[in-house]
């Protein structure tokens, strides 16, 4: 039997905009809060202004009034095409989110995964402390309403 909590979660979006321009949006973690229904935005750590492999941030977030932060680290980053980071909290694991960019005729498509990477511990702790009962329907909810955030933001930018 295994301690983890597996499940992955993936949803995509086509966006009328530049891959540059997504990428611009996905890649700002502080300015995350700004597009998604539970983060509320962070900072980078360790000096760091912008995302590489190997840098850390620290990310704010908000259920009601609930609150709480976790700390991710990139993963991977290939700029105008994906951002991976994994992120942790009292130094267990909690989640992988990537975010890949691919052109297409007109503007590009923009898929975002979650990957439940909780144990046990951090399964019913984040139940008291963020207050989501079922992360998986959560999560998908909120990828969604992220992206359709992302897709508005870039095309309103793109037009003329």
């Amino acid at each position: 039997m295994t301690d983890t909590v597996a499940s992955t979660i993936t949803r995509s979006v086509d966006v009328d905009a530049p891959p540059a321009q997504v990428w611009d949006l996905v890649s700002n973690l502080p300015g995350m809060g700004e597009l998604s229904p539970e983060n509320t935005g962070g900072s980078w750590l360790d000096g760091a202004t912008g995302p590489a492999v190997g840098v850390r941030f620290r990310g704010s977030n908000r259920q009601g009034w609930r609150r709480w932060s976790t700390t991710a680290r990139i993963t991977a980053c290939e700029p105008g095409r994906r951002l991976a980071f994994d992120v942790s909290s009292l130094g267990l694991a909690v989640s992988r989110w990537t975010y890949d960019v691919a052109p297409r005729s007109g503007g590009c498509s923009v898929t975002e995964t979650w990957e439940d990477r909780r144990g046990r511990t951090i399964d019913a702790l984040g139940l008291l402390v963020s207050g989501v009962g079922d992360r998986s329907v959560f999560t998908a909810q909120s990828i969604e309403q992220t992206l359709a955030a992302v897709k508005q933001r870039a095309e309103a930018a793109a037009r003329p």
